[in-house]
Parts: C-alpha cells; structure tokens; sequence
C-alpha cells in the first residue's frame, strides 16, 4: 500500500513507493491491428517521481511545470463507481465478458480475429476462447475481463507493480500512462479510487474522463517525442 500515485490539482501526478517506469509499445499484426505488447527502455528507478498529465512537458513523461504557464484544467470527471458496477456482460458458453466501455483507452487489441465479443459468444470454440482471453487481458485499462463460466473466476494477467509509457506504433501516437499491479490511486480531493490490476491513465491532457484515458490522444495526435513513432 506504499505504492501509490497521487492525483495533483492541475498538475502532474507524484508517484510515490519506488515503482518501476518502462515503456510499452502497442505492436500490430500484418493487417495494423493491435496483436502484442513489446516492453522497452527502462527508465531509471526513483522513490518519488511526479509525470506530466496536462502533455505539455518538454521532458517527458516528467513534469518539467509546463501546466502553470498553460493554466491546464486537469479536473477529474470520471464516474467513481467500481469496475464492474459500471459493466455490461457478454455471455458465452465457457466464458463470460464484463466491458466498462468507460474505462476505454481504445488500444484496439479486441478487434483481432473478429472481436472479443464474438469470441467469447464462441467460447466452447477452444481457439476462440484461448484468444477471447488473451485479447481481454491485453487491454491495458481494464475495460474488458474475461470470467471462466463454471468457476467464475477472471481471467488476469500477472503483473507486478509497475508503470508503462504507452507508445501505439500503429497509429504513430503517444498513448496513455498504463499502471499495472494493483497501484493505490488517489484523487485530488484524497477520494480512493479502485483499486485495480490495470489501469489507464491520461498523459495527453485532453482526456473527458480525468484522470482515466478516453483515447482522445489518438485523434489530437499526441506525440512525447518517441522515435519509435516515426518508423
């Protein structure tokens, strides 16, 4: 519970507890759809660090203050509720699919092979389902989460805690700030957000639902810098 990132009143988010900072980059298959994380550059541990949130910095993902000279409205508006309270279910035969479409950072993995829903509707389809899973796991916000239907247990993958930089090479943007492990999240007011294994986070700035990512920096084309992008 030391492990926690604080949400500031127009500011950047401080990370506290010595949490890991990587990158990871959306990877698409032969037809541009999103089929894989890829992990890269590691960035040098700290106790405490603070992350741009309004995508002004000249140093990102740090905070470099940029959000004072630019007065950046960073007020949260996304519903509190928990996760599944603001969930609809698909049903399957060996599977079930909760969605928190609120939750979306449209990383897009649940496009591949038809989509998540149909596979799951075609669960006792081994190669459907095996897939279902694995493209609900790779959603990084947790909007999608796969349930065995017999135990009712989800489906999860194992993180440690830890934070990734988000760069989607196939659309060539900078995405969202991606905290995985079950990381304490809190709210300018001290509100204790859910705590979840899979998180999204807004680093572009022009998020509706602050301080979640909304995938808005896929259509204002946020870019940190990444040379990645540019391949």
């Amino acid at each position: 519970m030391s492990k926690k990132i604080k949400v500031t009143q127009n500011g950047p988010y401080i990370i506290s507890g010595n949490i890991p900072l990587d990158k990871a980059m959306i990877i698409g298959d032969a037809e541009g759809t999103p089929a894989k994380w890829e992990f890269g550059e590691k960035f040098p541990a700290q106790e405490n660090y603070s992350l741009c949130r309004c995508g002004l910095s000249k140093n990102k993902p740090f905070c470099d203050g940029a959000h004072v000279a630019a007065n950046f409205d960073g007020t949260e508006t996304a519903n509190r509720k928990p996760c599944l309270e603001q969930s609809e279910t698909t049903h399957g035969p060996e599977l079930d699919l909760t969605d928190a479409e609120p939750l979306c950072a449209i990383a897009r993995f649940c496009h591949r092979a038809g989509d998540t829903w149909t596979l799951t509707e075609h669960s006792d389809d081994p190669k459907s389902k095996e897939i279902a899973i694995q493209e609900a796991c790779d959603c990084p916000s947790g909007r999608l989460i796969a349930w065995e239907k017999r135990s009712g247990k989800p489906h999860e993958p194992e993180f440690t805690p830890s934070i990734s930089v988000v760069e989607d090479t196939v659309q060539k943007v900078s995405g969202p700030l991606w905290a995985k492990g079950g990381i304490r999240l809190e709210a300018v007011d001290g509100f204790q957000y859910e705590v979840r294994n899979r998180v999204t986070l807004c680093r572009c700035g022009k998020s509706s639902n602050k301080p979640f990512c909304d995938g808005t920096h896929i259509n204002v084309k946020f870019n940190d810098g990444d040379k990645s992008l540019n391949k």
